[in-house]
């Protein structure tokens, strides 16, 4: 089925404050989904409100948590999320990393023990705006871990996902490189498994540590795993994001004994660098222009119509989506469907709001 954009907000934001979110928390993280949707990111959509909902009755989401900075030195700052909404927290510690850059060139910021942050482009995002450079290195602490290490058949840590963004230019758009480090996102594997259907070549291995295309060894016993994106390459990434993000922001990288039901517990490190702190940022910026337009201009290889920069691919599935809408397979909607049944959403209400 097909959603407006922001008949899928609104049902996004009735879910969250039925589920115990305030007025304002709600509304920022059904954007924050919903953003997700628009860019075709769907594993970090509005798919993500059962694990919410479940969060908030076991009591490993905190509703209404505010950011705390623990300890600033400088331009670190050492923030932790006390469970709350990611969404929340992320825009807060964002928000403080923006201001110690514009004093210091640079910022470290070290954050803790938030709730599922989702797209981390959305805060290397906020910051390019702002005009800086963004680095990030996450690590995730989820009831299961997913992703088998490089050489492993069973797995050892979670999607652990990297990001960096470069603020736009006059003549190009923001570059937004944004992954997660296995060869898939654990929410795509979601999707497919809801839908019935396969995974990309590659992207799984069975309990035995065979390849397959089959989403449920990650649902379902005896289970398999993720496999790391690029080998050897991304199992080194991974690992750096639960150092870098985990174990140096107190948060912890992913062992065992840190896993709790219904807890998805990001911890982050964004970097965020002033292009103008030798005072060549335009130099910077026309380099990156005459750059973009080399790589770009390329020609097309067989079954692609243009070379593409990170970010582009976004760009353009969210115009197609904000003219057509969203669309939400049968077997997510029906989770959708549950969720909102019980925080108390009435089918009629439901139907009000999505127009079925």
């Amino acid at each position: 089925m097909l959603i407006a954009v922001d008949r899928l907000i609104e049902f996004a934001e009735a879910v969250v404050q039925r589920g115990g979110g305030s007025q304002e928390a709600a509304a920022q993280v059904a954007r924050t989904l919903v953003e997700a949707n628009l860019t075709g990111h769907d594993s970090h959509g509005v798919g993500m409100l059962p694990a919410y909902v479940n969060g908030i009755k076991a009591g490993q989401l905190i509703p209404d948590a505010s950011a705390e900075i623990i300890q600033e030195k400088g331009p670190f700052l050492l923030v932790d999320g006390h469970q709350g909404f990611g969404q929340v927290i992320a825009r807060q510690a964002t928000q403080w990393a923006i201001e110690r850059v514009r004093q210091k060139h640079i910022a470290v910021l070290s954050l803790r023990n938030s709730f599922h942050l989702g797209r981390l482009a959305d805060w290397g995002i906020m910051a390019a705006e702002a005009g800086f450079i963004s680095i990030q290195f996450a690590n995730v602490l989820s009831p299961n871990s997913l992703v088998a290490p490089h050489g492993g058949r069973e797995s050892r840590f979670t999607t652990n996902p990297y990001c960096t963004v470069v603020p736009a230019t006059d003549r190009h758009p923001l570059f937004v490189l944004d992954m997660a480090t296995s060869t898939i996102a654990q929410g795509k594997a979601r999707v497919a498994y809801l839908k019935g259907g396969e995974v990309p070549d590659g992207s799984l291995i069975d309990h035995d540590g065979n390849p397959t295309n089959d989403p449920k060894v990650i649902f379902d016993e005896p289970l398999g795993a993720m496999r790391t994106m690029g080998l050897h390459k991304g199992y080194g990434l991974s690992l750096i994001c639960d150092l870098l993000g985990g174990a140096f922001s107190g948060g912890g990288a992913y062992l065992p004994e840190r896993v709790i039901d219904a807890r998805i517990i990001n911890n982050m490190m964004m970097i965020l660098i002033d292009p103008d702190v030798f005072g060549s940022a335009e130099a910077f910026f026309g380099d990156v222009d005459n750059y973009t337009d080399w790589v770009k201009s390329a020609a097309p290889a067989p079954g692609f119509e243009s070379v593409m920069f990170p970010g582009d691919p976004e760009r353009k599935t969210r115009l197609e989506r904000s003219s057509n809408g969203i669309p939400i397979d049968d077997g997510s909607w029906q989770q959708l469907l549950e969720t909102a049944g019980s925080v108390g959403l009435s089918e009629a209400e439901i139907n009000k709001i999505v127009g079925s």
